[in-house]
């Protein structure tokens, strides 16, 4: 059981490390605003977190729900530091990968952001002014106000 436990741990290991890899090159694809690119990436990254969480099972079934640094303290001291090591650096390698997401995030929601403001003041440019504004004769209608007005002019 040891054995699998290690290997699996291994793998995770592993795999988070192309993990923030992989979310690194989505960033500055981001950055270059290569949309397909950005796609292909997060294709990519899905898969490779579908593939984490088999693993993350597989040593949750081992371990019958119990933790790993529990079944560590349980074996001999060789067996035992490698099984702590391993979990280390994927605990600090998920807090990595974590990092990472949460600056792609921010990005695509500012360029996503950024990208409706261009749509909607392009829009507004491009629509024709409101027909009431003008009257048959050229001049300005009136219009009324929505509130309600108990003095109206200046002081």
């Amino acid at each position: 059981m040891y054995q699998i436990i290690h290997e699996s741990l291994s793998r995770q290991s592993k795999a988070l490390a192309l993990l923030h890899d992989l979310l690194e090159e989505e960033y500055t694809t981001l950055l270059a605003r290569d949309t397909d690119g950005v796609v292909a990436l997060e294709f990519s990254v899905q898969e490779l977190i579908r593939q984490l969480a088999v693993e993350k099972c597989l040593v949750i079934r081992q371990l019958n729900g119990s933790r790993v640094l529990d079944y560590a303290a349980l074996l001999p001291e060789e067996q035992a530091s490698a099984l702590r090591s391993c979990f280390a650096a994927i605990d600090e390698s998920e807090q990595r990968v974590s990092r990472q997401a949460s600056r792609n995030a921010q990005l695509s929601l500012a360029l996503l952001d950024q990208s409706s403001r261009n749509l909607q003041a392009l829009t507004s440019r491009a629509m024709p002014p409101k027909a009431e504004t003008y009257g048959r004769k050229g001049g300005m209608r009136y219009q009324a106000h929505p509130q309600a007005a108990l003095i109206s002019g200046r002081l």
